[in-house]
C-alpha cells in the first residue's frame, strides 16, 4: 500500500497579521471623561504653559458667555473654534495662554430672577442673581471641558469679580475725565417688558403687523398737509411735521369715491399711491398749486385731535418711498424726530411710563393708564371722530423687540447716561483700518456700523449689574467726577459691588467724602460695557496676556456687540483698538435657517430635536463634536441637525480605523530601529513625500485658521494615498515577508512616520482620539506637549518617486478594468487568479521601474505579469494563470513546491517561515 500524503501544513499562524489594542470601537462616551480626567490629575494645561513660556506669545481673547442657559451647538462651535486656534498655536511654537471668561451681571439673568419671586429687594435680588450665574459658569465650564477645551479653568475671569469690576468702574472714570459722559432726556430704545433701556444689540427684529394711517393736519390756508404713521399711539406726542425743502408738493381739492371732499397738500411722487391707499383722487379740474417743501416751513399746522398747534419743519431725512412726503414729528419718541427736534428748538414730549402705558402728560384723560398698544384703536377712533382720518390699513414689516422679554419696543425719552459717540467715533475708524478683518467683508460690517451709531445710552434701571457711579447733591445736582468714581473703585475692588445696595446714602457719601446728604444715583452701566472692558480688567491684570490681544473669534452679531463696545471702551481707554485681528463666525442654524439660541432651549420642550451639545458629546462623543466643528465652513451660516451631524460618523470611523491598521502594522517594530528608512523602496519615498507634502499644506491651513483644509487634507490622504494604495500594495509584505525583510522593516518605519505624523496633525481636532493613538504608539507624555512636525526645508520630492507612481497608477486602472471584466465573465475570483498581459505604448512609460517585476506584481497585487511595448495606447488583458497557489501568501507562483521542507509554498514564504 502506498503511504497516504503527509496533511497539508496551516500556515495561518506564521502570517504576520495586525497586532494592537487600540480598540476599532471608539466607545468615546465612556473613554474620554477617563482620558480628561487624566490630562486634569497631570496638569497638562499647566505643564503647556511652562513648557511654552518664553516663546512667541499668542494672546487669544475669550469673549465671554452670557452665564444663563446650557451650552448650545453655537457656543459649541465658538470654544471649539478658539480651542482649535489655541491648541495649533502651541504646536506651532506659541506661548499661546487661554484665560475662559463668563458675562455675569445683565437682563436675562435679573428677569429670571424676578419672574421667580415677586417683591425682593434689591440685595435680594442680587444674591440670587449671583448664584443664578454661578450655578451656569459651572455647568458650562464642564462642558467645555467635556468637549476637549484647554484652558485655566479653574482660574477664570467673571464680570461679578471685584476686581474686574473695578476695572469698568475705572474705565468709565477715564471717559468721564475725557468729558465723553452726559445725562439727557432723549428717546431710547425702551422694553417695558423688562422695564428698562436696551442697547442696539439687545434688540431683535421681528415681524409684526401695525395699523397704518394717513393723518390731516389743518394748515392756515384751508389746506391740509397729510403724515402717514404706524404708531397711532405716538400722535399725542406730535409736536412738528418735517418735509424735505426740495421736494415738490400737490396743493388741490381731492374727492374720495364716496363724495367726501379734502383740500390736500401731499408730496406730487406720492399722489398716485395716496390715492391707491386711500381712494382719494385729486380733482384735476379744481386749482393745483405745486410748491417746495421750502416754501411752507415755518407754519403752525392744527394737531388733529389736541389744542395746541404742530410746527411745519425741513428736514432731509424725509424720503418719498412711503406715506406722503410729510412726516410726523414726536421729539420723545424717535432717534431722528428728536435730532429734528433739538435742531427746530421743540420740546421733548414723551407721556409714557416705564410700563409702556401713558401717563397724565398724554392730555386725553380717558387714555391715561392704558397701554399704547392697545391705544392705537381709540386713537384711530378718535382721529375718525374728528374728521382728520383719511385713511386706515394694515402694515406688516420688521419691527424692533426686546431679546429677553420678546415683547415689542417702544422709543421713548427719559433721563439717560450717554457716551459721546462723535468725540471718538474718528478714532474708532481709523483703529478699526489697523485691524485685520477675517473674512474680509467684517472690516465693512463695524466700519458701517461704528460710522452710523448714535450716541450709546449706557445706563440702565435694574438692579443686577456694576452700579453707574454718579452721585447728586441735596438740591439734584449731578456729581459725576473721575477722583469720586476712582474711589468708588478702591472700595469695589476690597469688597465688590454689592456695597453700593447694602450700605445706605449716607455711608457712601462719607466712603467718598461728599457732604452728608449726597445721593447715590439708581441706574446701573449697560452691560455691553461690563464685557467691553475685560481688555482692561483680563488683558492688562493677567501676567501672561497683553493688550491688544493677538485675535478676537465671535459670531458675526458681534459687529454690533462686543467687538464694538471693546473698541469703544479701549479707545476710551487706550485710544487704539483692543485687538490685532478679528475673526468672524456664521450662526449654527436649524436647517429652516433659523438660528440655535439658548433661549430657544428652553422654548422648545421635549418634542424638539436636541441642540445642546451635552446631547451630542454624550451619546457621539466629543471627538465627533470637534471633527464636525473642524469639517464645516464656519465663516457662513451653519447649517445642523442630528442627521447632518451623524454624517459626521463616516470621516471619525474612516480616520480610527486607519489609524488602527497603521498601529497594528507595528506590533513587532524593532525597538531600536538604527535607521528611519532602511532601504526604503519606491512606494516608502512616495508615501512619505506625499506625507511631507501633507504636513507643510496642514501646517499651512492651520496658520490661515482653515481648519476645513486640514480635515480635507488628511481625509484625502486617509482615503487615497493610505488606504486606497499604499495600505494595500504593502500588506502582502508586512503579512508575508520574513519579520525583519529589509522592505518589511522599511515599511515599518514609514508607517511609523505616517502614525506619529498624523497624531500631531490631529492633534488639535482629535484631541483625545489623536492622544489616545500617541499613546499606543508608545509614548509616555501627552501628544498634547508635543509641536507639529516641521516640513524639512531641505526636503526636495524625488521627482523620480513622484514619476513612477503617477505611472504606475495609470497602468493600474487598465489593469483594474481587464481584470474586473474576467471577474464578471466568471474566469476568475480574484487579482491573483489573474495572468495578466500589460501592453505600454511605445512612447512614454519608459520608468525604470517597468523593468522592475517583483515591484509591479507588487503595486498592481498580481501572481504573473508579462510585458509588451506595442502601438500607442496603453492595453491589459487577463487569462487564468495556471500557477500553483502558495498555501501563506495565497500568490500563484511557478516556485511554489520548490522548497521541499515546505511544499505548499513558495520560495519567499519558504524563507519567511524557516
Amino acid at each position: 500500500m502506498s503511504a497516504e500524503p503527509a496533511p497539508a501544513k496551516n500556515y495561518k499562524d506564521t502570517v504576520l497579521l495586525p497586532k494592537t489594542d487600540f480598540p476599532m470601537k471608539a466607545d468615546l462616551v465612556a473613554r474620554e471623561p477617563q482620558r480628561l480626567a487624566k490630562w486634569q490629575e497631570g496638569k497638562l494645561y499647566q505643564r503647556i504653559q511652562a513648557q511654552s513660556k518664553g516663546k512667541p506669545t499668542f494672546i487669544l481673547h475669550d469673549g465671554p458667555p452670557f452665564a444663563n442657559g446650557d451650552v448650545h451647538m453655537g457656543t459649541a462651535l465658538n470654544k471649539i473654534l478658539k480651542d482649535l486656534i489655541v491648541k495649533s498655536k502651541t504646536m506651532a511654537g506659541f506661548h499661546a495662554p487661554f484665560i475662559p471668561g463668563w458675562d455675569c451681571h445683565g437682563l436675562p439673568i435679573e428677569f429670571k430672577v424676578v419672574k421667580q419671586a415677586a417683591g425682593l429687594t434689591p440685595v435680594e435680588v442680587r444674591q440670587r442673581s449671583e448664584a443664578e450665574a454661578r450655578k451656569y459658569i459651572d455647568i458650562q465650564r464642564n462642558s467645555f471641558k467635556r468637549l476637549g477645551v484647554f484652558g485655566d479653568w479653574e482660574n477664570p475671569y467673571l464680570t461679578l469679580n471685584p476686581g474686574y469690576e473695578a476695572g469698568i468702574l475705572r474705565t468709565f472714570g477715564k471717559a468721564v475725565e475725557q468729558n465723553l459722559v452726559y445725562r439727557m432726556k432723549r428717546p431710547v430704545l425702551w422694553s417695558y417688558g423688562a422695564q428698562t433701556a436696551l442697547a442696539e444689540a439687545e434688540v431683535e427684529y421681528k415681524e409684526k403687523t401695525s395699523p397704518a394711517v394717513f393723518v390731516k393736519f389743518a394748515l392756515p390756508n384751508d389746506s391740509a398737509l397729510v403724515i402717514w404713521t404706524t404708531t397711532p399711539w405716538t400722535l399725542p406726542a406730535n409736536l412738528a411735521i418735517a418735509l424735505h425743502p426740495e421736494f415738490e408738493y400737490t396743493a388741490g381739492t381731492f374727492i374720495h369715491e364716496n363724495g367726501r371732499t379734502e383740500k390736500l397738500t401731499i408730496a406730487t411722487s406720492r399722489v398716485e399711491a395716496f390715492s391707491a391707499s386711500t381712494g382719494f383722487k385729486l380733482d384735476a379740474e379744481q386749482p393745483v398749486t405745486k410748491l417746495k417743501g421750502k416754501d411752507l416751513a415755518g407754519q403752525e399746522a392744527q394737531h388733529p385731535f389736541l389744542p395746541r398747534t404742530s410746527k411745519v419743519i425741513n428736514t432731509l431725512f424725509v424720503t418719498d418711498d412711503t406715506g406722503t412726503g410729510a412726516v410726523h414729528i414726536a421729539p420723545g419718541h424717535g432717534a431722528d424726530d428728536y435730532q429734528a427736534g433739538r435742531e427746530h428748538g421743540l420740546d421733548i414730549l414723551s407721556p409714557v411710563d416705564a410700563d409702556g402705558k401713558y401717563t397724565a402728560e398724554v392730555g386725553l384723560p380717558e387714555f391715561v393708564g392704558k397701554h399704547v398698544f392697545q391705544s392705537n384703536e381709540g386713537i384711530i377712533a378718535l382721529l375718525e371722530e374728528k374728521g382728520a382720518l383719511l385713511g386706515n390699513e394694515k402694515y406688516v414689516h420688521q419691527y424692533p423687540h426686546c431679546w429677553r422679554s420678546k415683547t415689542p419696543i417702544i422709543f421713548r425719552a427719559v433721563e439717560q447716561f450717554f457716551i459721546k459717540i462723535d468725540d471718538i467715533r474718528a478714532r474708532a475708524l481709523t483703529e478699526i483700518d489697523k485691524v485685520t478683518w477675517l473674512p474680509a467683508w467684517g472690516r465693512n460690517r463695524i466700519y458701517g456700523t461704528v460710522e452710523s451709531r448714535p450716541d450709546w445710552c449706557i445706563s440702565r434701571q435694574r438692579t443686577w449689574g456694576v452700579p453707574l457711579p454718579v452721585f447728586y447733591t441735596a438740591e439734584g445736582t449731578i456729581i459725576m467726577d473721575t477722583a469720586i468714581i476712582g474711589k468708588v473703585a478702591d472700595i469695589v475692588e476690597k469688597q465688590g459691588t454689592n456695597l453700593w445696595f447694602e450700605k445706605d446714602d449716607a455711608w457712601w457719601a462719607d466712603a467718598v467724602g461728599l457732604p452728608a446728604d449726597t445721593k447715590r444715583g439708581n441706574d446701573t452701566l449697560d452691560v455691553w460695557i461690563d464685557s467691553g472692558c475685560s481688555h482692561v480688567s483680563v488683558l492688562d491684570q493677567h501676567p501672561e496676556l497683553h493688550a491688544p490681544a493677538d485675535m478676537y473669534i465671535e459670531a458675526t452679531d458681534q459687529h454690533r456687540g462686543w467687538f464694538q463696545s471693546s473698541l469703544m471702551m479701549s479707545i476710551v481707554a487706550r485710544n487704539a483698538a483692543p485687538y490685532k485681528s478679528v475673526i468672524t463666525h456664521g450662526f449654527v442654524v436649524d436647517t429652516s435657517g433659523k438660528k440655535i439660541s439658548k433661549s430657544d432651549q428652553g422654548a422648545a420642550g421635549k418634542s424638539a430635536k436636541p441642540m445642546t451639545a451635552d446631547h451630542y458629546y454624550n451619546t457621539y462623543g466629543a471627538d465627533m463634536v470637534r471633527l464636525w466643528v473642524a469639517s464645516v465652513d464656519y465663516q457662513n451660516e451653519v447649517p445642523f441637525s442630528e442627521d447632518l451631524f451623524k454624517q459626521n460618523s463616516e470621516n471619525y470611523r474612516r480616520i480610527r480605523n486607519t489609524l488602527r491598521v497603521l498601529l497594528g502594522n507595528l506590533h513587532d517594530e524593532p525597538k531600536n530601529q538604527e535607521s528611519k528608512n532602511p532601504g526604503s523602496t519606491l512606494i516608502d519615498r512616495w508615501i512619505l513625500e506625499r506625507l511631507h507634502t501633507l504636513t507643510k499644506d496642514c501646517v499651512e491651513a492651520y496658520a490661515t485658521y482653515d481648519f476645513r483644509k486640514v480635515f480635507t487634507l488628511v481625509n484625502q490622504f486617509i482615503t487615497g494615498d493610505l488606504s486606497s494604495l499604499y495600505i494595500d500594495i504593502t500588506k502582502d509584505r508586512m503579512y508575508c515577508d520574513a519579520a525583519d525583510s529589509p522592505r518589511r522593516r522599511a515599511t515599518q518605519a514609514a508607517i511609523r512616520e505616517i502614525t506619529e505624523t498624523l497624531c500631531r496633525l490631529l492633534a488639535p481636532i482629535l484631541a483625545f482620539t489623536a492622544d489616545e493613538a500617541w499613546e499606543h504608539l508608545g509614548h509616555a507624555d501627552s501628544l498634547h506637549m508635543e509641536l507639529f512636525p516641521q516640513p524639512n526645508p531641505d526636503f526636495a520630492p524625488s521627482e523620480d518617486a513622484a514619476t513612477a507612481v503617477d505611472q504606475l497608477l495609470q497602468a493600474r486602472a487598465v489593469i483594474q478594468q481587464a481584470i474586473e471584466k474576467a471577474r464578471q465573465e466568471k474566469k476568475i475570483g480574484s487579482n491573483l487568479e489573474a495572468t495578466v498581459s500589460l501592453t505600454l505604448p511605445e512612447k512614454g512609460f519608459d520608468h525604470t521601474v517597468f523593468g522592475d517585476l517583483g515591484t509591479l506584481q507588487e503595486f498592481f497585487i498580481l501572481s504573473d505579469l508579462n510585458i509588451t511595448k506595442s502601438g500607442t495606447d496603453l492595453a491589459a488583458s487577463v487569462t487564468v494563470c495556471t500557477n500553483p497557489k502558495c498555501a501563506r501568501c495565497w500568490k500563484l507562483l511557478p516556485d511554489v513546491g520548490t522548497v521541499e521542507a515546505h511544499p505548499t509554498l513558495c520560495v519567499r514564504c519558504a524563507e519567511a517561515v524557516s
